[in-house]
């Protein structure tokens, strides 16, 4: 992470279950390795794996506007899926907890509204 903060990621169903078959092809300690195989992907191998015309960043914008438009959960566990720091010091000191299970649900939810086919 930039800011250097240990950041746990609750993954969704699906997305560890993508990783436990990734992980079949895998050498070393990385599921997803580096050209030497030494450091995890990074950089250029990672953003050109996102289609044409979108970002990372835009994938991130999407979680955050269904959260805030399509759920009820609090701003603050979207925003601590996102890894950004909500509130001033005094909050933030006595926030020690990650509220990993929460941010589970909130995962397993967006799983669900990205994997449910639309009605036309």
């Amino acid at each position: 992470m930039k800011s250097g903060r240990e950041h746990r990621v609750p993954l969704a169903p699906a997305a560890f279950a993508i990783l436990i078959d990734a992980k079949k092809f895998s050498t070393g300690n990385f599921i997803f390795p580096g050209r030497s195989g030494k450091r995890p992907v990074t950089g250029q191998p990672v953003r050109n794996l996102v289609p044409p015309g979108a970002t990372v960043h835009g994938f991130r914008s999407s979680f955050r506007d269904w959260c805030g438009e399509e759920t009820v959960f609090p701003r603050e566990l979207a925003e601590g899926a996102l890894a950004h720091v909500t509130g001033d010091e005094t909050e933030r000191s006595y926030r020690r907890l990650d509220a990993l299970e929460r941010r589970r649900e909130l995962m397993t939810a967006w799983e669900k509204f990205l994997v449910t086919p639309v009605d036309n």
